[in-house]
């Protein structure tokens, strides 16, 4: 292997050590346990969504509504614990019915609708952010809240599904590993084994790669794209819970990065290890620079204004580091 070689397959992985280890020294606290909890919670919620992304590109798709579909979900479970006084199954069941029925709206519309993946997804998103707020007229949701009809909410958020975005497990120090970050590991190891060594996986990057090849070998190309939407919603919906269980609370203004946060994640991915297409592994690595990025930025004192100028500029030199250097770009 070539000197250029190493960079595009490394590079990488080396600038997210050498981004921890800058942190480390030029951020006071970096190093620390509290803020390592800080980053694992940042970046199981960004982490499972960003799955989900991968999911759809991998069929040669992509998903703009996997934001708007998580904080559906945290408002769902928000409004059936506390307003509809259910246990947190019922919760939990409402938020994998919605990834559901958005990723099977979504495929149809974009495979039999034939509407661009980006306008499907993109109305979808707009029409989630509008009808998560209907129920409550705009507000957030919280034990006690009065209802638009003049009713008050006395529900609560029960303690084991609180458990799931607050409860953290000793790893050689107490309280050290969130279970949200469990969870994306889980997630992310059942994604990666999915893709990678079942029939059902490999067939889904042979659409992605050339889904008129795919369909003349028979391939259900069709059923194949809607399943990717369907996981991609079960995703976002699984992020939503997480996020509710951390908040304790349906709060709508706290899902409008994770769109960003989650896409960013999945587009790094392209360029960890060289892999130069969208992987499981390297999602989760992008997640975790992102967590890292912008945990060390807060601690640095960084205008907030600057973050998403950094995320950009990362993301676009991974990407010139996977297409433009690796020459994988042209098909």
């Amino acid at each position: 292997m070539t000197l250029r070689d190493y960079a595009i397959r490394y590079g990488f992985i080396v600038l997210l050590v050498g981004l921890i280890a800058y942190f480390a020294v030029a951020a006071d606290g970096f190093a620390s346990p509290q803020s390592a909890v800080f980053i694992f919670q940042s970046v199981a919620i960004t982490g499972v969504l960003a799955l989900g992304v991968t999911a759809t590109l991998v069929v040669g798709g992509f998903d703009l509504s996997i934001g708007s579909v998580a904080t559906s979900a945290m408002m769902a479970a928000s409004y059936a614990m506390v307003v509809l006084e259910q246990n947190a199954v019922v919760a939990v069941i409402a938020c994998l019915v919605i990834g559901v029925l958005v990723g099977l709206i979504n495929g149809w519309l974009i495979v039999y609708m034939r509407v661009p993946d980006l306008l499907a997804t993109l109305g979808m998103m707009f029409l989630l952010l509008g009808l998560q707020r209907i129920p409550t007229e705009g507000r957030s949701i919280a034990t006690g809240m009065t209802m638009p009809d003049g009713s008050v909410a006395n529900g609560k958020f029960s303690e084991a599904f609180l458990a799931l975005g607050r409860h953290r497990i000793d790893f050689f120090i107490p309280n050290l590993i969130p279970v949200s970050v469990v969870v994306l590991i889980v997630l992310a190891a059942l994604i990666w084994f999915f893709l990678e060594y079942t029939r059902f996986g490999r067939m889904m990057y042979a659409v992605g790669s050339n889904e008129r090849a795919a369909e003349l070998a028979g391939a259900p190309v069709k059923a194949y794209k809607i399943w990717a939407y369907v996981i991609s919603g079960v995703f976002a919906s699984i992020g939503g819970i997480l996020l509710a269980a951390r908040l304790g609370r349906g709060d709508i203004a706290s899902g409008n990065n994770l769109l960003l946060d989650a896409v960013a994640a999945a587009l790094i991915g392209y360029a960890v290890l060289g892999a130069a297409k969208p992987n499981a592994f390297g999602t989760a690595v992008g997640a975790v620079f992102v967590g890292v990025l912008l945990q060390g930025l807060t601690m640095m004192n960084a205008p907030y204004y600057t973050q998403d100028f950094v995320k950009g500029a990362v993301l676009v030199v991974a990407l010139v580091f996977t297409f433009a250097l690796s020459g994988r770009g042209k098909r």
